[in-house]
């Protein structure tokens, strides 16, 4: 295996190469800085306050959203509309959600962000919005289809192609940008190297830090081509190696400073070297980085110290929402965003009460807490983000430009092609696999529809079956099936030729485990998917047949079937070790690891 220090260069030189392409560089755009700094000492308090945040809004309109959005607006944010929480708030970004109802159809979105600029524009001080989503791909996508959509990153780290990377960061940095979002929160840049991770796993690209710095270099460069969009490395300083999900707790990081700079530290130094335009904070506490017991994202030491000091970075921070627990535990609301500024941040994301944490920073600034100077410090690099896209000249888009954009045909045959290099066969005893046309059950769990999933998993895999030749029938059981499901499924088995089964994060009190040993106690011919983490494997060894697809979107299970027909050869390789379920100090398959057959 190829040294950290190889592997680093080599992810380095990926995205040297690919700057030339148009990768916008730290220091690029130092020209700008005397018109920008004469725009902010022409802004009020108040202006400089909100350019401080980013905030979610309700409604498929910056206008007219429907009523119930309205309500919600009024509830969480005491505003009507998105015109109306620039115009309170003087907002410096927004972020959509599908749950926010802003992320309807590409049109209706091109639209909302052409009303969002308007609305900021039209008035005194006319400032350009940037607008952000978390579209990660796999299992984390706020723009469904008919985007495009790609293979999640622990697949990317399976296909181990830093041209794939490149490809789906340059494609979907072009289809955000016609939908008028420049920010993007993505690529992930921890190392998953904790199974029971309850928040990163697959969002991950794996386990190895070299691996994953040359696939985060790869995407950053893909999505900044050509200053398309602003990528965004998270969650700094890694949250790969936790057991506690930071929405709801407070993770500890126990590793020391060494592990960190051996384990953590590597992606986000290659995705400073590839002139990354901005870094989420994590609300982790890291000991070995600041023993204070403070989080992250409100660390000084962590984040002025280490990231701006020692690994030089003078681009955007932004925090992680701040309506997580974890950045919540030990601090009020009202504090979370003064001692974040403090600490170094330039963006406060998604705050749960914005007139509270608004006017907390406002008052800071009064009381002396906080000065004009260092605002003006985090407004300068916000201002300088916006004018590297494009955003003072160009601040609208186009609907022809949707139309020409969006999951046109060429982009989506590539999702394809990558999706299927990413594929990983595990298990293949007496070469069940491919399979040739049958009657086939597709049975299995049906975890909740990420966005861009166009129905249940056990449904999408039958019809893309379907399509291939096979009589697949979709039976979904979900992720925790009773007697009475497992009865019908195991009943519907014994009249099909062969099975195929999707798992989910097989525990091993999981009574998918049921399910899957009475479908094999039946002799029909067994084929599973794990459809999240591969570890599932681990907790079934009487399958002969087991693939890992990392998601269960459609993109994944298409390119699943197209494995199991024989039309595509299985080609992904583990990006994170899978450890015995009995003994799991012992690897039962490594990092690399992968099987396959000529399509």
């Amino acid at each position: 295996m190829p040294s950290r220090r190889t592997v680093l260069a080599a992810g380095a030189g990926v995205a040297a190469a690919f700057t030339a392409s148009g990768t916008a560089q730290a220091g690029e755009t130092k020209h700008d800085d005397r018109k920008l700094r004469s725009l902010i000492s022409r802004m009020t308090l108040e202006e400089k306050v909100g350019q401080l945040f980013v905030m979610r809004v309700y409604g498929h309109s910056a206008t007219d959203p429907d009523q119930a959005d309205i309500d919600a607006n009024l509830k969480e944010i005491g505003v009507r509309t998105a015109a109306e929480l620039i115009a309170r708030y003087h907002v410096g970004g927004i972020i959509y959600f599908s749950w926010a109802h802003n992320t309807r159809d590409p049109h209706q979105i091109a639209d909302l962000s052409n009303g969002i600029q308007k609305a900021s524009l039209s008035r005194e001080r006319g400032l350009p919005v940037l607008i952000s989503t978390d579209q990660e791909h796999g299992i984390v996508c706020r723009v469904g289809e008919p985007a495009t959509l790609f293979p999640g990153a622990m697949a990317i780290g399976a296909g181990r192609s830093h041209k794939d990377a490149f490809t789906l960061g340059s494609i979907a940095g072009r289809e955000l940008r016609a939908l008028g979002i420049r920010q993007n929160y993505s690529p992930v840049a921890d190392v998953n190297v904790n199974p029971a991770n309850p928040v990163i796993g697959v969002r991950s690209f794996g386990a190895d830090p070299d691996a994953v710095a040359g696939l985060v270099a790869a995407e950053v460069a893909g999505y900044q081509r050509g200053r398309q969009v602003a990528a965004t490395a998270k969650h700094f300083p890694g949250h790969g190696d936790t057991a506690v999900d930071s929405h709801y707790g407070f993770p500890v990081i126990t590793h020391t400073r060494a592990q960190w700079e051996q384990l953590d530290a590597p992606p986000f130094r290659a995705a400073i070297a590839s002139g990354i335009d901005s870094i989420m904070t994590a609300h982790i506490m890291v000991p070995a980085l600041d023993d204070s017991g403070d989080p992250a994202t409100l660390s000084r030491p962590i984040l002025d110290g280490i990231l701006r000091g020692e690994l030089g970075y003078d681009g955007v921070v932004v925090t992680d929402s701040l309506g997580m627990e974890g950045v919540r535990t030990k601090y009020g609301d009202d504090r979370v965003p003064v001692l974040a500024l403090k600490a170094g941040v330039d963006q406060l994301l998604n705050p749960p009460h914005l007139d509270v944490a608004w006017n907390a920073v406002l008052k800071a600034v009064q009381d002396g807490e906080l000065t004009e100077t260092r605002l003006d410090e985090s407004i300068l690099r916000v201002l300088r983000l916006k004018a590297r896209l494009g955003l003072f000249e160009a601040p609208y888009v186009s609907q022809e430009g949707v139309t020409r954009t969006v999951g046109i045909p060429s982009h989506l045959t590539k999702a394809d092609r990558i999706a299927e290099r990413t594929t990983t066969l595990l298990v293949n005893k007496g070469e069940l696999l491919p399979l040739s046309p049958r009657r086939l059950l597709v049975t299995g769990a049906d975890p909740a529809s990420p966005s861009g999933t166009t129905g249940p998993p056990t449904g999408v895999l039958a019809a893309a079956l379907g399509e291939l030749g096979f009589a697949a029938t979709a039976l979904s059981t979900g992720t925790a099936p009773s007697d009475a499901t497992i009865a019908k499924a195991v009943a519907a088995a014994r009249d099909v030729d062969a099975v195929v089964v999707g798992t989910y994060n097989v525990s091993a009190t999981s009574t998918q485990k049921k399910l899957v040993e009475q479908l094999l106690a039946t002799g029909k011919p067994v084929v599973a998917i794990a459809v999240r983490n591969p570890y599932d494997v681990a907790q079934l060894p009487g399958v002969p047949a087991y693939l890992a697809s990392y998601s269960w979107t459609d993109v994944e299970l298409r390119a699943a079937a197209r494995v199991i027909a024989g039309r595509a050869a299985p080609r992904g390789r583990l990006p994170v070790p899978v450890q015995r379920a009995d003994e799991p100090a012992e690897v039962l398959y490594p990092i690399g690891y992968g099987l396959s057959y000529p399509a």
